[in-house]
């Protein structure tokens, strides 16, 4: 390093470059997480400012009882159709191939593309069972999740008013339909911190590669930048830029390491209210022990045949996703606080029930060995599961069968985290258009999520652009949690 480092603010440049010049992999990933972070860390909770001593990171006890620890978001990406799914109609079934009924004509529903008039009703393909001791009733596209059924908290009534899938994967990845937000995932790591010393605490895996709309979905938003999600890949390098080029080895990579931290930690010293700082020496730190429980992490290799099975690994068309979700479960196991598994295509404008039965193939016998992978491991109790899309489908026919988006009423579906399942919650009219019992705006399951967490949604708060912002915005009344939790 040059003479020049001497300077404050060039110092901080020259170990920029340092670490990227020197192809040191952990500190380009250690960068992405920490180096944007200029803003000052705003309060978790009125009157209560993080210490600036401290890695934000450091895990924070919630401030109130709590019943989950951690999260697995499954995002339905593009939109499942409830009626299809978890919402069964059997009006909507009756009445199959017949234009809208005039009643409904007059509501000024938004169709889209249709005139109301002329739009025909179509009912479901799928034959829905009752499952378990509660009867739950759900489709033969989610079977293996039905031995489940009793684990199972149903919500038939969510709702929001956006059409378009941009904002409305705003919506609910963030809580508003406008670009910038911190996603749930940022929200809840900057309200309780992370418990893994060896892994991210935000985790994101989708099938696929990496798209747009996914990308959007684990970043920090207005908060600083270390509470971002971190994408993982579920074969071969877990993570970009992780592993240090052959030629450099483990002690001299901790040589270099060991000089970076005694430069931070003596800039740190002279400017002990500088948080920044703190948090890139622990990050630093967490990115080389990264290239060590990485690989670990996705190494299924010693996983007994059994569970393997139970994923459905060794066939298709559940092996990808099957992996996806066994990488989740060890992602709980190991401390991630919140896991995000992506699927990617619901969008079934076209042959709604032809896309719909090739997506549910590749996701419900996984979907369904998670939850008993966890419960057999005694986790499922503290960890929260929440399967949703961004809006649901309408109840009328689009083009050669297809279903168009409907954000008016449609499902999510959760278990773990303390919940009592076997129950419903809400409903949707007879047709499946709208939610009109209970019913549970965006906002109010996200405040469901954190109260099940044990962080109250009006006080997980951090100032910016002259207010305090929350994730649930000025919503969020109906809490849901003490409800589910009840036997």
């Amino acid at each position: 390093m040059n003479t020049a480092c001497c300077n404050r603010y060039e110092k901080v440049q020259s170990r920029r470059e340092f670490l990227e010049k020197s192809a040191f992999g952990f500190g380009a990933l250690a960068l992405a997480h920490l180096l944007d972070t200029e803003s000052v860390f705003g309060s978790v909770f009125p009157g209560k400012q993080i210490s600036t001593a401290v890695n934000p990171l450091t895990a924070k006890p919630p401030s109130r009882a709590a019943k989950a620890k951690s999260v697995v978001l499954i995002f339905m990406q593009g939109g499942p159709s409830h009626m299809d799914t978890f919402d069964p109609k059997p009006v909507l079934n009756r009445l199959d191939g017949q234009l809208l009924p005039p009643s409904f004509q007059a509501e000024g529903l938004s169709l889209q593309n249709l005139k109301a008039s002329e739009a025909k009703l179509m009912g479901s393909r799928f034959p829905f069972q009752k499952y378990g001791k509660s009867g739950l009733e759900i489709s033969d596209l989610f079977q293996n999740v039905g031995q489940h059924a009793d684990e199972l908290a149903v919500i038939r009534s969510c709702y929001h008013d956006l059409f378009i899938h941009g904002p409305a994967l705003n919506l609910l990845y963030s809580g508003s339909n406008l670009e910038g937000h911190p996603s749930v995932g940022s929200w809840i790591l900057y309200g309780l911190g992370s418990e893994s010393e060896n892994l991210p605490a935000f985790m994101v895996i989708t099938e696929g590669s990496l798209g747009g709309r996914s990308r959007k979905s684990f970043r920090s938003g207005f908060l600083p930048a270390v509470f971002q999600g971190t994408p993982v890949r579920a074969e071969g390098s877990p993570i970009m830029n992780l592993a240090p080029p052959s030629q450099i080895d483990a002690a001299e990579q901790r040589k270099m390491l060991d000089q970076i931290n005694v430069w931070n930690k003596s800039h740190l010293e002279k400017r002990s209210d500088d948080s920044r700082l703190a948090a890139r020496i622990s990050n630093y730190e967490l990115a080389f022990r990264m290239q060590t429980a990485a690989p670990e992490l996705i190494d299924i290799s010693k996983e007994p045949a059994h569970i393997r099975k139970m994923y459905g690994l060794e066939e298709r068309p559940t092996a990808e996703f099957g992996r996806i979700c066994l990488l989740g479960r060890r992602m709980v196991e190991r401390g991630v606080r919140f896991v995000q598994l992506i699927s990617t295509d619901w969008d079934g404008h076209s042959e709604c029930d032809k896309n719909h039965l090739q997506n549910a193939q590749k996701i419900d016998r996984p979907i369904a060995a998670l939850i008993g992978d966890l419960k057999q491991r005694g986790l499922l109790e503290s960890t929260l599961i929440v399967c949703v899309g961004e809006f649901g489908r309408t109840p009328v026919m689009q083009g050669k069968f297809g279903r168009d988006h409907s954000p008016y009423g449609f499902t999510a579906v959760l278990a773990g985290g303390g919940i009592r399942g076997g129950k419903v919650i809400g409903a949707t009219d007879e047709l499946g258009f709208r939610a009109i019992e209970d019913k549970v705006h965006v906002h109010d399951l996200h405040a469901t999520m954190l109260s099940l967490l044990g962080l109250d949604h009006k006080k997980l708060t951090y100032f910016f652009q002259g207010r305090d912002r929350r994730l649930t915005d000025v919503g969020g009344e109906n809490d849901l949690a003490e409800r589910l939790i009840r036997a």
